[in-house]
């Protein structure tokens, strides 16, 4: 398995795994340093490449946007996208079919975008891990994120990343909206009592709860240090709870959570799974991994107590979790079998991974 970075035009076309290259010609190999066992990189020069910015060069920011199947998205919002000056895209696929890579490579070249092709599906966080690897090659100074499904115009990001870069020590969200201007994020909890999360609009019925703010992996903008010293989102997550790990190891660092409302993303949530403007109903997916990863986040950040307590409330919580659906979705089998199977895997997991 090996790394193959394929250039077309002024696109880079990284493809982590391939064996597959189309056109150019190979001419180096160089090991590449990363989780696991050290894998090759393959490096394809057609003669077209563009010239790098010098790894001290300031002002430049890593824009990463993970696809799964998402390529029409990608150019619906992301091609349609105005952005500041020093941006540079990399947009990250995880491997679903080969029509779909095929669009995905030809969207990243019409646009310019740099492109990361893996060759399995590493998960959301395994995703932007792979995007934000190129930070040191493409010499940036800030690393951002933003869904498939959202777009964010280019005032905002530059606020988002101005912010960032002042502030080394901070992961900075934006305001999230859904088309129609409805709140889908400005800033969330997590209540250390039982797991459950929800809204910072929430806190004052809940004041006597304890809790931790967390930041959507939706969009943020960080600085390249605090990433370096974060190590990139724990893959082993794959979807879902991996932004509120990483908001929190945030937090252990000693850095901080801070919401920029005057920057604003729109968000039609769903759309990378297919699902219809409206419909409540989530994925089995969703249910199965949202449930899970609340049992893994148990047992790599809280005591032996709190492991205990949360393992006890799991059933209530992993049935809000699937009301989030509504409940007419309830009469089919979906959601349960997912209900059934986080649980079980989520249980496991804390036997497993325990670190107190």
């Amino acid at each position: 398995m090996g790394l193959v970075r394929r250039l077309r035009g002024p696109v880079r076309i990284v493809c982590p795994g391939s064996s597959r290259v189309l056109g150019g010609r190979l001419d180096e190999v160089v090991p590449r340093h990363g989780g696991g066992r050290r894998r090759p990189v393959r490096r394809v020069n057609t003669g077209q490449e563009r010239a790098l910015p010098p790894s001290s060069a300031p002002g430049v920011t890593l824009l990463v946007v993970v696809s799964y199947g998402s390529a029409a998205l990608l150019e619906q919002n992301l091609g349609a996208m105005t952005l500041p000056p020093g941006v540079e895209v990399v947009v990250v696929d995880c491997f679903t079919s080969v029509p779909e890579r095929e669009r995905l490579a030809r969207a990243a070249s019409r646009h310019g975008w740099q492109a990361v092709l893996l060759d399995d599906n590493r998960g959301f966080g395994g995703g932007v891990n792979a995007g934000a690897a190129l930070a040191s090659d493409l010499g940036a100074d800030v690393i951002a994120t933003l869904n498939p499904d959202a777009t964010i115009d280019a005032a905002s990001l530059e606020r988002l990343i101005d912010h960032a870069r002042a502030h080394p020590d901070a992961l900075v969200s934006p305001r999230i909206v859904g088309s129609l201007g409805t709140t889908w994020f400005e800033g969330a909890d997590l209540y250390l009592d039982d797991g459950s999360t929800a809204g910072a609009r929430h806190r004052a019925d809940r004041a006597s709860r304890p809790r931790r703010p967390w930041a959507t992996g939706a969009c943020f903008a960080l600085s390249s240090e605090l990433w370096r010293r974060l190590g990139g989102f724990d893959e082993r997550y794959f979807l879902y709870w991996e932004d509120i790990d990483l908001s929190h190891r945030v937090l252990d660092l000693g850095g901080r959570l801070e919401l920029l409302p005057e920057a604003t993303v729109i968000h039609e949530e769903g759309q990378t799974h297919g699902r219809q403007a409206g419909d409540r109903a989530k994925t089995p997916l969703y249910y199965r991994y949202n449930i899970r990863n609340r049992l893994l986040y148990a047992a790599l950040h809280l005591d032996k107590v709190g492991q205990r307590r949360w393992a006890m409330s799991a059933p209530r919580v992993a049935y809000g979790v699937l009301l989030q659906g509504g409940r007419r979705q309830l009469l089919h089998a979906g959601p349960w079998q997912a209900y059934v199977a986080g649980l079980w895997q989520g249980w496991g997991l804390l036997r497993r991974h325990r670190v107190h």
